[in-house]
């Protein structure tokens, strides 16, 4: 059943897949590097019945065994195939997929609270051996394709901070903050009063301690707050990579918020993974063992909870390939860096962190995901008339390498 499912999926590429009863099947028109994969009995039956997420799993348990090539590039012949298993389409399928929503991303507190600490919590000493020096874990924006990877994650901040057109002395609220980098980029640059709120215990203790060393704990403090429980008013309001840990039950309830904490003069943006595809479900792998609880929304689910809690967009950029780009420095990093973060934890979970950034990067690069930054405000005048101002912001003063 498998040899015949792979025939029909693997068209381009070099694959040899050896099955437990010592036969190998061939697969592809044979372009591009042999990858040679052997199965377990156990990995064959993960494989069949659940390819989504058989596959990361009999790589994490060692029931596929990668003997020639590493699991990206068994990802790349996925990805030029357009072999990720397809979900199905229709009524049925939509009723059946927003009945799984509901069941898997209600997130009330409690349940934000437990699942964003499964995954952030894990110590800044690993995230620091692969992100960037100022640990933004999110999309970074390449201007230039041969950028640093920190060239191209101050130029997204600065973007950011473009597309908020901030004046001193501004209140600015930032939802999911992080290890602190924005916020304390948006206080040393602009002159605002930042606060930050992540349900992170790691991330407000690295994040207080970064804004108390940078001389700036008087204008920037971060809690550890559920963004429902948030209080006041405030100028600006930006979200980087918080929106996909909302679920979609609770979208509308997200915006509601952030209408209630914006003022009537004030602007927000939102920077979040979406589909482009209409609404469906959690890739499995990714939602059992890296995010539980996550979710990433269409943009017609999205623009449609704005419109329903009365805000403006403003402004929409779609970013592409620009995700795809930042985990290949995050894989290529975190694979120099294996021997080190399997002294923290074990081979097991740095299979599975493989897993996981080769599986986003493959979404990103082959399939269906891509970045959206949204800016919201309550009055039509609040933001200028023409885009131009974001891009008056010259990133070449920051004195950062800008290539790699």
């Amino acid at each position: 059943m498998l040899h015949s499912r792979l025939e029909r999926l693997v068209r381009v590429g070099h694959l040899w897949v050896t099955y437990p009863n010592g036969k190998t099947g061939r697969y592809g028109d044979g372009t591009g590097p042999r990858t040679v994969v052997h199965l377990t009995y156990r990995g064959q039956r993960r494989l069949i019945l659940g390819p989504q997420l058989g596959l990361g799993e009999s790589y994490m348990d060692g029931d596929l065994e990668l003997l020639e090539g590493g699991f990206w590039e068994l990802m790349e012949i996925i990805g030029r195939n357009q072999a990720a298993p397809p979900f199905g389409t229709g009524p049925v399928w939509r009723t059946i997929y927003a009945v799984e929503r509901l069941l898997h991303q209600w997130n009330d507190r409690t349940t934000a609270r437990r699942n964003v600490r499964r995954h952030y919590d894990l110590s800044s000493e690993f995230y620091g051996r692969f992100l960037d020096k100022d640990m933004q874990y999110s999309c970074a924006y390449f201007t230039d394709p041969g950028m640093t990877l920190e060239a191209a994650q101050a130029t997204k901040k600065a973007h950011l901070a473009a597309k908020l057109a901030l004046s001193p002395g501004q209140r600015v609220l930032d939802i999911g903050c992080g290890w602190g980098g924005l916020a304390i980029e948006l206080a040393r640059q602009h002159q605002v009063e930042v606060a930050g709120i992540t349900l992170s215990t790691e991330q407000v203790a690295f994040a207080s301690d970064r804004a108390e060393a940078a001389g700036l704990a008087d204008r920037v403090k971060f809690d550890l707050t559920d963004y429902r429980d948030v209080q006041g008013q405030f100028d600006r309001i930006v979200s980087v990579g918080m929106l996909e840990h909302v679920g979609a039950p609770n979208l509308e309830a997200y915006f509601a918020q952030v209408s209630r904490l914006l003022a009537v003069d004030g602007l927000a943006v939102v920077h979040a993974i979406g589909n482009r595809t209409p609404p469906r479900v959690a890739q499995p792998f990714i939602r059992k063992h890296i995010f539980p609880g996550g979710y990433i929304p269409s943009l017609s689910q999205v623009t449609a909870a704005v419109e329903n809690v009365g805000l403006w967009i403003t402004d929409i950029e779609i970013l592409r390939l620009h995700y795809a780009e930042t985990l290949r420095h995050w894989r290529l990093r975190f694979l120099r860096e294996r021997e080190a973060i399997a002294a923290l934890y074990d081979e097991r979970f740095c299979r599975m962190w493989e897993v996981y950034l080769c599986l986003s990067e493959l979404a990103f690069r082959y399939l269906n995901c891509m970045v959206f930054q949204l800016q919201l405000a309550k009055r039509v005048d609040a933001a200028p008339l023409t885009r131009d101002y974001i891009y008056r912001q010259d990133f070449d003063e920051m004195s950062l390498p800008r290539r790699a």
